[in-house]
């Protein structure tokens, strides 16, 4: 038990190194990955409105096709009404004449609003131009200075990555799991020693028999108060132990 809490205080300084590394590079990393995905945002919007235009023009097209099919037609009703030799037939022809006239009347109206809405959208396409142009050049700026704060840190990150996986490998799977959980509810502390009667993490007093359980190392105890798994100040401050 002493060699699996040794390994897990191993695995917290590891990690607390790494997420001091973190820190130094402040909101740089989420600020990047807001451009990011801000300027696909943009993007996606700029294709949609593309494609709306694109869309719209096909669709007139169409109407305009349409409008000329159907007065091609009136004409020829209009050509067959003198040959008819019932009013029965020349009723029909005229209500398909009058049908053609509506919907020409409506797909005309139409064409009004599809140019409408290509030409808004192929405006609006464009005025997304400027601020994306705003938005990549802002991205690369801050792009720039997160390369240069990882370029001046990435030595050490790569030896703590080391370190870590080499630990990983040696910790039970079990407790792997539990030092994630604990970690990522609390911030990312998830062992502490006692010091002074008094948890690490959150400074809730330690009853005096848990103290001398701890000081056993024979026991993976946790504390009360925030579930962070503790051990002794002796396991702690034992420089000299290699694990």
């Amino acid at each position: 038990m002493e060699n699996r809490l040794r390994l897990l205080l191993a695995l917290q300084r590891v990690d607390s190194n790494f997420d001091d590394l973190q820190e130094l590079k402040g909101d740089l990393p989420g600020i990047v990955r807001g451009l990011q995905d801000k300027i696909k945002e943009q993007e996606k919007l700029k294709k949609d409105l593309e494609d709306t235009a694109k869309q719209s023009l096909v669709s007139r097209d169409e109407a305009d096709s349409e409008i000329i099919s159907l007065k091609e037609k009136i004409e020829k009703y209009k050509t067959q009404q003198f040959e008819v030799k019932s009013n029965k037939q020349y009723d029909a022809l005229s209500r398909e004449i009058d049908y053609s006239q509506e919907r020409i009347t409506k797909l005309t109206k139409g064409l009004e609003q599809l140019e409408g809405k290509a030409s808004n959208a192929k405006e609006d396409a464009k005025n997304i131009g400027p601020e994306m142009e705003r938005l990549k050049t802002e991205l690369k700026e801050k792009g720039d200075e997160l390369a240069l704060v990882n370029k001046e840190h990435e030595e050490e990150e790569l030896k703590l990555r080391h370190e870590r996986e080499k630990l990983v490998v040696r910790i039970q799977k079990s407790d792997i799991q539990m030092y994630e959980r604990i970690r990522k509810a609390k911030g990312g502390l998830a062992v502490v020693h006692v010091k002074r009667s008094a948890c690490g993490g959150c400074y809730n007093r330690v009853p005096p028999q848990r103290v001398l359980e701890l000081r056993k190392n024979a026991h993976m105890m946790t504390c009360e108060r925030c579930g962070r798994i503790l051990v002794s100040e002796d396991l702690a401050h034992d420089s000299s132990e290699t694990v």
